[in-house]
């Protein structure tokens, strides 16, 4: 009777690698990896909270050809006084192609200054960027760019 048991045992530890290894090969699978522009347009709505976005006074700034994805130079400038009475709250960034389109937000007061970004991001794929500032009195506004990018980052394995 022991040795029906540790059979069965043996059997069902099989079973369980052998779904272990298909999970494991849908999550590294590289299409499942990038976001789809659905995901960031949910990030949008998530920011936003269903408003409306006008464009202009947002510029982004992103080469148009990158040859690595692992450090992209990424500017963001905002048309703002930045006076008590109007200024930047947010910058939010969002990439379509990445794996979690919201890259990064900044967060702004009147004592910042000016609204101008630099700073380096991971890019996952060639993709749409867009860069939404929300300002002082709940308005949002875009700015976006498109990058090419020949050797994706954020989906590399070590």
């Amino acid at each position: 009777m022991k040795k029906i048991i540790h059979n069965h045992r043996r059997h069902w530890l099989k079973q369980m690698q052998g779904l272990g290894l298909i999970a494991l090969g849908f999550c590294l699978n590289p299409i499942t990896a990038f976001a789809k522009k659905e995901e960031a347009d949910e990030a949008i709505k998530k920011i936003t909270g269903g408003a409306s976005i006008r464009e202009g006074k947002v510029t982004l700034t992103i080469p148009p050809l990158v040859e690595n994805g692992n450090l992209v130079v990424l500017k963001v400038r905002v048309d703002s006084p930045m006076t008590a009475n109007d200024y930047v709250k947010t910058i939010h960034v969002i990439a379509e192609g990445n794996p979690l389109p919201n890259i990064f937000t900044v967060y702004l007061s009147p004592r910042s200054g000016t609204a101008n970004i630099t700073t380096r991001v991971r890019l996952a794929d060639s993709q749409k960027v867009w860069a939404i500032a929300q300002m002082s009195n709940g308005s949002f506004w875009q700015g976006s760019a498109e990058t090419l990018v020949t050797l994706s980052a954020c989906t590399e394995m070590v």
